[in-house]
């Protein structure tokens, strides 16, 4: 390449993605904290309190091993294949082999992008609800796929209607991606709406990717069903799972993969081409995590309710009509009238010092709400909503 040669363009797989509007929220916050605000972020999911300690004591003692010092096995470490098998009987009454249903992820996102790099491509199409976790929508984008949006209402309950979906959409389809609980709108969905989507899947030839991070994150009595408790689910799924929420294990990016033996050697396929696992400490420490899972998270699901009582009470009290999520660590509500949702993001900011995520950068569906991420004390979110009050916001 000569000195005057332009450097090459990124492909349209990284250009026709839509703006990432995390980014410009980022932008947001950081003009409003250089004049000087003091902002309660309310914005991004991170869990804001500490991994166990019985955790992290598993974790270190593993690298205190130097046998566990080298490159992980590509499927995973026993023991934690062993545990999540364990989790998924214990929890779901779920049977599945550790040697060829289970696969060791590096967090639940990177699984959904790497399962969509397995099955999505430009001679292929992906059923994708209208409202998503940004990984969702934008990995079987950049995969190259024709990605059909599936409408996601209030009125449904934020549920796909599978009947809607167009005969072209299911010509060409191969993978059909559901979330449930639902990151951003709290929704959940129940045996029955699971039924239709393996017996959806299994008419059309689909692979069904369900992503259950939000499992132990159910409210109210609620308990949160896996695809594999459908007879029939195993010929067509794949269900990730993730520490990152119920355990506040976000930072270790540990997770993993079950169901149909052939799409998780897909996916593995996928992974071993591209690196070479997670870190057998981190493994052992998850594999804890899973092992003593219905102690561990009982204290995490009811934080979060609390902590949405307190946020579902504030924004009642400001004229928001909604409902209380059963599921999630998430608050989804309507901006009001007159208000785009970037624009109403932009005016908490800068009235109230108050930062949320608006509900287009979850797909176009999203447009015209936002999601509060209850990731802070009771205390610190009631202050929030005292923000909004004495800057005169509200739904009226």
């Amino acid at each position: 390449m000569s000195a005057t040669s332009e450097r090459p363009a990124p492909t349209t797989r990284v250009t026709a993605l839509p703006p990432y509007v995390f980014a410009w929220l980022d932008e947001l916050k950081a003009t409003a904290r250089a004049r000087g605000a003091e902002l309660i972020d309310l914005g991004i999911g991170n869990p804001d309190r500490p991994t166990p300690p019985a955790v992290i004591d598993a974790i270190q003692q593993a690298w205190a091993d130097p046998r566990v010092h080298g490159y992980p096995s590509f499927r995973g470490d026993e023991r934690f294949l062993n545990a999540a098998a364990g989790f998924m009987q214990r929890r779901f009454g779920v049977t599945v082999d550790p040697a060829r249903e289970l696969l060791c992820v590096s967090g639940g996102k990177e699984a959904i992008a790497q399962t969509s790099m397995a099955f999505a491509d430009e001679t292929s199409g992906s059923l994708v609800p209208d409202i998503y976790y940004p990984v969702h929508g934008r990995a079987t984008l950049m995969s190259g796929s024709h990605t059909h949006w599936m409408p996601l209402t209030a009125a449904r309950g934020f549920l796909p209607d599978f009947s809607a979906v167009p005969v072209a959409a299911l010509q060409r389809a191969k993978l059909l991606l559901l979330n449930y609980p639902h990151n951003p709108t709290g929704a959940v969905a129940t045996h029955a709406f699971f039924e239709d989507a393996v017996a959806f899947a299994r008419r059309h030839g689909l692979v069904l990717l369900s992503d259950l991070a939000y499992s132990e994150l159910t409210f109210d009595g609620f308990v949160a069903p896996s695809v594999f408790e459908i007879a029939g689910a195993k010929e067509v799924a794949v269900e990730v799972h993730s520490t990152s929420k119920s355990f506040n294990m976000a930072g270790s990016r540990i997770g993993f993969a079950a169901g149909n033996a052939d799409v998780i050697d897909a996916l593995m396929a996928v992974r071993n081409n591209m690196g070479y696992g997670t870190p057998v400490a981190i493994q052992r420490g998850a594999a804890y995590a899973f092992e003593h899972a219905e102690v561990l998270t009982r204290d995490v699901a009811a934080t979060y309710q609390a902590r949405r009582d307190v946020v579902i009470a504030g924004l009642r009290s400001l004229g928001w009509e909604l409902e209380s999520p059963r599921g999630t660590m998430f608050v989804w509500a309507r901006v009001p009238v007159g208000f785009s949702s970037q624009e109403w993001t932009q005016h908490l900011i800068d009235v109230a010092g108050v930062v949320v995520a608006p509900g287009n950068a979850f797909g176009p569906g999203g447009e015209g709400y936002f999601r509060v991420s209850l990731v802070a004390d009771d205390a610190r979110l009631a202050g929030a909503v005292d923000r909004l009050r004495r800057a005169g916001v509200s739904y009226r």
